[in-house]
């Protein structure tokens, strides 16, 4: 009885938690810590959405057991979402499912369509319930690269050519967590192309679909004529009206994995708490204005990381899209390791981000930096930063905006 459980001795020990564990210890021991490591959002949602919630949950009936492929109704309004947004028509009752969150819909869609022993692509670095939710499934990972050139499709041709079994499923997310690369539709439209040609499904997750950046909107994979014979895209209401905590997200796209998820789901839950579905459809199909406002929020915050931490001695990329930075260790630390990196930020500079190899192999030698506190903290956040820069001896410009 003391062997480990079969599906534990294949989950690693969550890198990312270590850090997080270090953060709540100082943060219960009263010390100021700037936290930029979880992407959780610190904005409310738009008030009319939790209007609806508090007017649905005041009603008796609306206690019960829900759908849980989702209200008619909530289906209905992701539909149309994709319809004004992407020019994508979907059908409400077979192409669109209601989810717990992205992160339960991927899970529920690998334990679906999974078997032990198939062979999945999935990008590294990436969001660990890419690769996670599959192995947990019973599958092999074989990791593909994040950034959209040449050399991605070089590597899906070698898996293809070269991995028995030949791999069934291809993850992709673009805005990509946690590197925020973005793709356009011409490389959508050669993966697709690939896919039917190498009887591959397509997953792509769509969670950043409106944290854009300088006017250059996100697409879609489904708007390529053709994708949904091979793909399922998922999108979530956790960014964009800022209702992480709700848990409320969508798959949609191709009727046969539609329906396989909807089978596993109507075994493991009943849905998601009525009024919280009710509050959803007020997000989707009510006022906007709240979609621009975030995305203008995220974006003057995204400026003021990059001139701050690059004035503090740190260069930091901008994004194109998502509420991360994607940073490279500041070259006289890089010996140091992401992970070491992070810990000695926390404990040193009261910064909190999230290590790069926590999100595979490939992350080594990155932080990933949440936009999730305001302006002031951002400019608090580079002068600590500064300091431990300069202690360390690290020359940078060091100029006022870090002061």
């Amino acid at each position: 009885m003391s062997e480990e459980f079969y599906r534990m001795r294949r989950l690693p020990p969550y890198v990312i938690a270590e850090v997080n564990n270090m953060r709540h210890a100082a943060r219960t021991a009263g010390e100021d810590v700037i936290d930029l490591g979880m992407g959780n959002p610190d904005l409310p949602p738009p008030a009319h959405v939790i209007d609806k919630l508090i007017e649905v949950a005041r009603n008796p009936d609306a206690h019960g057991y829900s759908q849980s492929r989702g209200i008619p109704g909530l289906r209905r309004a992701q539909a149309n979402y994709y319809a004004r947004r992407f020019g994508v028509d979907l059908d409400p009752e077979t192409e669109v499912i209601v989810t717990m969150g992205s992160k339960e819909g991927l899970a529920s869609l690998a334990t679906a369509i999974t078997e032990p022993g198939d062979v999945v692509l999935a990008p590294n670095p990436s969001y660990p319930i890419h690769t996670f939710g599959f192995i947990i499934a019973g599958a092999a990972i074989r990791s593909v690269p994040t950034t959209p050139d040449d050399k991605y499709f070089e590597a899906l041709e070698r898996a293809m050519a070269y991995t028995v079994p030949r791999p069934k499923v291809l993850v992709m997310n673009y805005p990509s967590n946690p590197t925020a690369e973005t793709v356009d539709l011409a490389f959508y439209e050669r993966v697709v192309a690939f896919a039917k040609a190498n009887d591959l499904w397509i997953i792509s997750d769509l969670a950043y679909s409106e944290l854009y950046y300088d006017g250059k909107p996100t697409v879609s994979i489904l708007q390529v004529p053709g994708a949904k014979d091979v793909a399922i895209e998922f999108t979530s209401l956790s960014k964009t009206y800022s209702m992480a905590g709700w848990r409320m997200g969508f798959a949609v796209g191709n009727k046969r994995l539609i329906a396989a998820m909807a089978r596993v789901k109507s075994y493991l839950d009943y849905g998601a708490f009525t009024p919280i579905q009710a509050a959803a459809v007020a997000a989707l199909n009510g006022p906007q204005d709240i979609v621009e406002k975030n995305r203008a929020l995220y974006h003057k915050r995204r400026d003021v990381l990059c001139k701050s931490f690059t004035a503090a001695g740190w260069d930091i990329p901008k994004p194109a899209a998502s509420m991360f930075a994607w940073a490279p260790l500041p070259p006289a630390l890089a010996h140091l390791g992401s992970l070491e990196f992070s810990k000695q930020l926390l404990t040193h500079a009261k910064v909190a981000v999230a290590a790069g190899v926590g999100y595979g192999e490939n992350g080594e030698g990155y932080v990933r930096i949440a936009l999730v506190e305001n302006e002031q903290r951002i400019r608090q956040a580079a002068r600590n930063i500064k300091a431990f820069l300069k202690a360390r001896g690290v020359n940078g410009p060091f100029g006022d905006e870090a002061g």
